[in-house]
């Protein structure tokens, strides 16, 4: 097989690591800052759940989790394995990249000087005005690189979807350097990553200059 045949099959499972990739931003990102809330509640088990629900997350390999989602329901209470595995997948990297932003919220909330919850108070907003006018967009603004560093991390993390068999880019490359007896397709796998994340990296950076004006 031509190195050009290779890049096209390759390709096809691209799409399926882009949906991967944007299913799981588009569901941990909020979730996360759902989390977020929950842990710096100041009900003690609403806040020890967050606590264990961020400390096993973090702390248990994210393959585990895939194998768990996708295959714990039939093991544990007899329900058949899902014939779809882009969901246990997106479920999985959603709960897993959930608790790590979790964490990346709240330090840039607690990291917001007092003074300006009451001076909104003053101005007469209310709890959820002054959160979503005047501390969020700050939040953002500070958070940016270390949610940058996990969105790229998610890239990357995405190759595990071949745990469930899923036919995403790296799996359909390991495939084809079996077949082949070639180690160009992880060249070309390599390839793909490195300019997936610049891509990212690009469009962050962008992100975080549109938001100077914090400064």
């Amino acid at each position: 097989m031509t190195i050009t045949a290779m890049i096209a099959k390759m390709s096809e499972g691209l799409g399926r690591t882009c949906t991967i990739f944007g299913l799981t931003l588009l569901f941990s990102l909020p979730l996360g800052l759902i989390v977020a809330f929950l842990r710096m509640s100041k009900i003690k088990p609403v806040r020890y759940f967050a606590q264990v629900y961020i400390s096993i997350l973090r702390g248990t390999p994210l393959m585990l989790q895939l194998l768990v989602v996708a295959y714990g329901p039939f093991y544990l209470f007899g329900f058949g394995v899902a014939r779809n595995k882009l969901i246990p997948i997106i479920i999985a990297f959603s709960l897993n990249y959930a608790a790590y932003f979790a964490e990346i919220y709240r330090g840039g909330i607690e990291a917001m000087p007092v003074g300006q919850y009451e001076a909104a108070a003053v101005l007469g907003y209310s709890k959820f005005q002054t959160f979503m006018r005047i501390i969020l967009p700050q939040v953002i603004k500070h958070i940016l690189p270390s949610v940058t560093n996990e969105v790229i991390t998610l890239v990357k993390d995405t190759s595990l979807a071949f745990t469930l068999a899923y036919q995403e880019m790296f799996s359909i490359g390991k495939q084809i350097a079996n077949s082949q007896t070639s180690f160009m397709p992880f060249v070309i796998a390599g390839v793909f990553y490195y300019v997936f994340n610049s891509i990212v990296a690009f469009v962050m950076n962008r992100l975080e200059n549109r938001l100077n004006y914090y400064r």
